[in-house]
């Protein structure tokens, strides 16, 4: 009798965060649009730099002096990482903001009737995912481009010193916009809309800074989600942009300020 008691005591199939994340990261896989944007985003980490290596390393004896001086070859391997940011972005907001147009959030949060365990259980499956496919394809992207660049002997090795930090700190850049695109899409609940705010963030309001006063315009660009986020993609020191981790964590106070107000409209708003 006691045992069936402590048996019985014991709710079964109740929620728990774990339980929440093991859901996510099914819904996560099983979705047809991750396919194709995770591979999307990989193929571009990796395809760009080695293009642009191949490309480099052909044309290299028609370059100046002045050109092969101020050649970083870093930023050739780190190239594609800035352009799988936009497949990043587009997967973060469809994470969320697809199961508003399809109606399923509604099963979602029937069956986690508190709501923020589901979106902690998105962002903590979406930024894992993020970084553990970005950190290798951002390594493969680095030895193979640099492989073709030392045919001219213009290559950078891996224990430079900062060169790890960059190559990280790209992988850690993405999964930052993981998180900022994802609290996006749940703060607007519309594809469309996430998309273009993420994308007038990120790639409109940088340049649009440029009709300031020039005093302005240097005092406010180094702060801008990305432009901040990007410093940790450098290995040289530059008077107009933030120290990398500095810059990173701006942009990380970034993505949690809107992880935050997605939680408070989450939570207050019907769905």
């Amino acid at each position: 009798m006691s045992s069936v008691a402590v048996s019985g005591s014991v709710p079964r199939g109740r929620v728990t965060q774990a339980r929440v994340v093991l859901s996510e990261w099914t819904k996560l896989r099983s979705l047809r649009s991750t396919r194709w944007s995770l591979l999307a985003a990989s193929a571009l980490t990796i395809g760009f730099p080695v293009l642009a290596a191949a490309v480099i390393s052909a044309h290299w004896g028609h370059r100046s002096p002045a050109e092969r001086a101020r050649f970083n070859p870093l930023d050739v391997s780190l190239i594609g990482s800035q352009v799988a940011q936009l497949a990043i972005g587009v997967l973060g907001v469809l994470v969320i903001s697809g199961e508003y147009s399809t109606g399923m959030i509604s099963a979602s949060f029937t069956a986690v009737p508190k709501r923020l365990p589901v979106l902690w259980a998105k962002t903590f499956v979406f930024a894992l995912v993020t970084f553990a496919l970005m950190l290798p394809a951002v390594l493969i992207a680095f030895f193979a481009s640099q492989s073709i660049l030392s045919r001219h002997h213009v290559q950078i090795s891996f224990s430079h010193p900062q060169v790890a930090r960059a190559l990280v700190g790209a992988a850690l850049y993405l999964t930052v916009i993981a998180v900022f695109s994802l609290s996006l899409g749940t703060i607007l609940r519309n594809t469309a809309g996430g998309i273009a705010t993420f994308a007038a963030i990120l790639f409109v309001i940088p340049p649009l800074m440029n009709v300031l006063p020039q005093s302005w315009n240097d005092a406010i660009t180094p702060y801008l989600p990305s432009n901040a986020g990007r410093a940790i993609l450098s290995i040289t020191k530059d008077p107009n942009s933030l120290a990398p981790w500095t810059g990173l964590g701006v942009f990380c106070a970034y993505a949690a300020a809107a992880l935050a107000l997605a939680a408070v409209l989450l939570v207050r708003r019907d769905t």
